[in-house]
């Protein structure tokens, strides 16, 4: 009975440290905001007030409505663009599906509001296409006009995550569906609409959902292209032209909780009640066929157009940050190496920061996943639930209504040692990006958990090893890819936030790399350093990417244990 009872203190232990930290710098910021968001600011007494200011307000009725627009057109848009590019590569043989795949991932490693600026210079009234169409044919198409600008840019830059989910999804389908339906003459797109798609749907919605809420978040992207009628910028603005005390930016930022709660619902009931499971026989995933020469090139043509697209931000990013003047022309009138030299001279610590933070932040996540995580799956602890739910709680707190709560909640508190407020010191930054990200990190460390199987504990704890020896000996090397996927998703995500940075960064020297372009990007003298420093941002993000999977897998691989389980035992 002592050991048992000795064995629940360390996952007792863990349950308290990690639910401290959420409870602080998740739970109690939020918990703040909405309580603000009810308080008469004159006399601080419990009201809805605010609320029936809100919606009087025509300005912030029409934010709503064109939020809710914006996010739904955007998951349309981004469907548009990964059905076929996942269905191709899952469905026919032709050369360089990995490559398709691998090129489709980019546009997630670089901010949206990066891409903004790159495709108002490519796709603009004055943009490239735009004044080749008046030269040829004349007439222009508003592509990045209003709210349709934003759509684009945001569709191009978060359609991966449908992408993924969905090849995920399209390969795990049981091939013997497939060959059924095409027995009973079911073929072309009435197989893909009645069996393939549906049966697909779990990995869908799972990446529409992650579309919707990102881009309900976003700040960066409609400030930019001077879109301000949309909730979440209108909260920024409020906040920072006004100040912390308007009631209005914590009624929005309820407005936004709200409105991504009821998105992860919807996605939940387009779920509830169906049946997914297939009994796969001989290897899952779609038949494979070879297509007809007009197919493949019909398909070639699909793919090649879509990648173009979604991939023109970065090229015309790389011909802002090498170009002199880039205006009214279809391409810059010449080229420098100046911007670079600017941004290595004067806009370093942008880089340095971000490495910094991001890294932070990562680690912190992968360390309360893999907690998490084993809390949840290994121990029997009252409650461990909960802490699972609460960390990925986070996924619903749009970024804006985290860095307003901690500005709120954290601006009265000096940190003793720097006598500083809390939140105008650059940790604040790292514990934002961690709680932000750490949901990534906990699916990744949870879904690796739960592939390793409880035996291999239980023999290393029969041959004298405690708890957590076998932890530290056993699970954390076996659980090393999932360790690694999280740390890569949390990291290179973290490198190019700015929703809740814009909120937090206090004096420009702790600033990341996120909010430094976005300061670059105001004035069009800075667009041609802002440009060098996004490229360079996709190039640390994809480097370090690189480089922390190598090394944590090299790592894992010395230290991976040489088990023997015996059938039976």
């Amino acid at each position: 009975m002592y050991a048992a009872i000795r064995g629940q203190w360390g996952p007792a232990a863990v349950v308290a440290v990690v639910g401290l930290f959420l409870l602080v710098f998740l739970v109690l910021p939020v918990v703040n905001v909405i309580y603000v968001a009810f308080q008469d600011p004159n006399t601080g007494a419990l009201t809805l007030i605010n609320f029936v200011d809100f919606f009087r307000t025509s300005l912030f009725r029409e934010s709503s409505i064109n939020s809710l627009y914006v996010a739904a057109m955007a998951v349309v848009v981004s469907s548009c663009f990964a059905l076929p590019l996942a269905y191709f590569t899952t469905r026919f043989n032709f050369k360089g599906a990995i490559l398709i795949q691998t090129l489709g991932i980019i546009p997630l490693i670089m901010p949206p509001f990066v891409g903004a600026v790159a495709m108002l210079l490519l796709l603009g009234e004055n943009g490239s296409i735009n004044l080749l169409l008046d030269e040829w044919f004349g007439f222009t198409v508003p592509f990045m006009e209003g709210l349709n600008g934003v759509i684009l840019v945001e569709s191009i830059h978060y359609f991966p995550f449908i992408l993924i989910n969905l090849s995920a999804a399209l390969n795990n389908i049981d091939r013997s569906m497939e060959e059924s339906a095409q027995n009973l003459g079911a073929s072309g797109l009435r197989l893909f609409r009645r069996i393939v798609f549906p049966l697909a749907m779990p990995g869908y919605v799972a990446g529409a959902s992650l579309v919707f809420l990102k881009v309900f978040d976003d700040i960066g992207t409609p400030l930019l292209l001077n879109v301000n009628n949309m909730l979440a910028p209108q909260a920024y603005l409020r906040i920072s032209s006004i100040g912390i005390a308007d009631p209005m930016g914590y009624v929005i930022s309820v407005i936004l909780v709200i409105f991504s709660l009821l998105a992860l619902w919807t996605s939940f009931l387009a779920l509830r009640g169906k049946d997914y499971a297939t009994l796969q026989k001989g290897g899952g995933g779609l038949m494979k066929r070879d297509l007809r020469p007009w197919e493949k090139a019909a398909c070639y043509g699909v793919v090649i157009f879509i990648l173009l697209l979604v991939l023109s931000p970065h090229f015309g990013l790389m011909l802002l940050s090498f170009g002199t003047i880039w205006s009214f022309s279809v391409l810059p009138d010449g080229y420098t190496t100046a911007h670079y030299l600017q941004v290595v001279s004067s806009s370093f610590q942008f880089v340095s920061n971000t490495l910094l933070y991001a890294g932070l932040a990562a680690a912190i996540d992968v360390c309360f996943g893999t907690a998490i995580a084993y809390v949840v799956w290994r121990t029997k602890l009252i409650g461990r639930q909960w802490l699972d739910y609460i960390a990925m709680g986070a996924v619903a707190i749009p970024g804006v209504v985290l860095g307003i709560g901690y500005l709120r909640t954290f601006y009265e508190f000096n940190v003793p040692i720097i006598d500083k407020p809390l939140a105008s010191w650059w940790v604040i930054i790292v514990v934002a990006l961690a709680i932000r990200r750490m949901p990534y990190a906990l699916r990744a460390c949870t879904a690796a958990l739960q592939q390793i199987s409880v035996m291999l504990e239980e023999a290393a704890e029969n041959l004298g090893a405690t708890k957590a020896r076998t932890v530290r000996r056993v699970v954390i090397p076996l659980m090393a890819g999932g360790i690694v996927a999280g740390f890569v998703t949390s990291f290179a995500t973290a490198a190019v936030e700015l929703s809740t940075t814009i909120m937090l960064v206090s004096q420009e020297s702790d600033a990341p790399l996120a909010f430094g372009i976005y300061e670059f990007m105001q004035s069009a003298a800075g667009r041609g350093p802002g440009a060098a420093l996004g490229i360079v941002a996709v190039v640390i993000v994809g480097i370090t990417t690189y480089v922390s999977h190598r090394f944590i897998q090299r790592k894992a691989t010395q230290r991976a244990p040489a088990v023997t389980v015996v059938p039976g035992v």
